[in-house]
């Protein structure tokens, strides 16, 4: 395995002191190297936005950034890195440090698969020099790509599968000490699909709450059929909408604050195109949980004013587990498009929830109710 530390050292030699990005689960070992070592890290809401302040921090310093990311986020990058960094428009250099979920010969979830296919594929049609790390001596490849890098102002990358990474950290996570009791995700998610109908249609997020709704629904069995959006983090509520457009049936959208800040002006076209059968619920735990906990800069955030301020009708709060099902009932009968934030505890242990199968089952299950 590839310890975290000697890849801070080989930018350390070489000066690369700016490190910003999108959290992954397979690099989380090394953005929490940076966490307990307190060395600069700028965690950002998506993967375009980060290579963007790569790009502002290399005018200021003509030093070469590091912006990481998984290789499911990298599309949200292509633009700035053609339009703006590439050698043919303004020529910056920089160095992308890709989880490469779904590499070919790995076991991996269908939506990571078909990405870890053509992964290299993208970064060749891009122009991107990369290179694997599988193991130590592949750091001398690392340091190469970074010399290109420097010499020709190129944008190169740098690809890591799953389970590479090691590091010798006590802690894994120093993001989470402003959290305040909640509820569980898990008990939310009961008390919310015990009152819904088989007639309510829901979209769930990618990550711990799509697998969350859909291992609660096959415990209590249910009848409910939602459609699990168990990729394109972001997307969800944006989904949401175009379903619910001019259709009676109640339509709910769960969220994570992650994939909610991610494509945040989906809230502004929601708040304007949005029906009463328009329920959105934020399950807010203020980490990115499924990746390493690491925090999504949300805590200051006021969604009360936010959520009226684009256009939502009403906005609902759930702190704790008191009063949870009454604030529900509420929320699911108002009569407008409204927004519900849910103060969700962060899970202390690891989640071994089973994961939605059969995609094209799910789709047509939605489709029939």
């Amino acid at each position: 395995m590839i310890i975290a530390e000697n890849i801070y050292k080989i930018f350390k030699k070489n000066k690369i002191n700016f490190f910003c990005g999108v959290p992954d689960s397979v690099l989380k070992k090394f953005t929490a190297y940076l966490s307990e070592k307190k060395i600069d890290n700028y965690i950002l809401a998506n993967e375009g936005s980060a290579v963007a302040m790569g790009i502002g921090n290399y005018l200021r310093t003509q030093k070469i950034p590091l912006i990481y990311m998984q290789n499911s986020g990298f599309g949200n990058s292509i633009n700035p890195l053609i339009s703006i960094a590439h050698k043919k428009v303004y020529k910056i250099p920089m160095i992308l440090l890709i989880g490469w979920r779904g590499a070919p010969g790995s076991k991996d979830e269908p939506q990571h698969v078909v990405q870890g296919e053509i992964t290299k594929k993208i970064l060749k049609l891009c122009g991107i020099q990369y290179c694997e790390l599988n193991n130590n001596k592949d750091l001398k490849k690392l340091e190469n790509l970074i010399k290109f890098s420097k010499k020709n102002k190129a944008i190169t990358a740098c690809l890591i599968k799953n389970n590479s990474l090691s590091n010798n950290l006590k802690t894994t996570n120093k993001d989470i000490s402003f959290k305040k009791a909640g509820i569980t995700r898990k008990d939310f998610i009961k008390n919310l699909v015990k009152i819904l109908n088989s007639k309510d249609k829901i979209v769930s997020s990618t990550g711990y709450i799509s697998r969350e709704l859909y291992n609660s629904i096959n415990k209590l069995k249910l009848k409910i059929k939602p459609f699990y959006v168990v990729g394109g983090m972001g997307h969800a509520s944006i989904i949401s909408l175009g379903y619910s457009l001019k259709n009676k049936r109640r339509l709910i959208c769960i969220d994570g604050d992650g994939s909610f800040l991610m494509h945040l002006g989906s809230a502004v076209s929601i708040g304007k195109y949005s029906g009463e059968n328009f329920k959105y619920i934020l399950l807010n735990n203020k980490v990115h949980e499924s990746v390493g906990g690491q925090s999504t800069n949300i805590e200051k955030v006021k969604l009360k004013e936010f959520s009226k301020s684009v256009g939502y009708k009403k906005y609902f709060y759930i702190k704790n587990k008191n009063n949870c099902l009454n604030i529900l009932k509420k929320f699911l009968k108002f009569k407008g498009s409204c927004f519900l934030e849910v103060n969700i505890e962060i899970n202390k242990q690891e989640n071994d929830l089973p994961r939605p199968k059969n995609f094209l089952k799910i789709k047509k299950d939605f489709l029939s109710i």
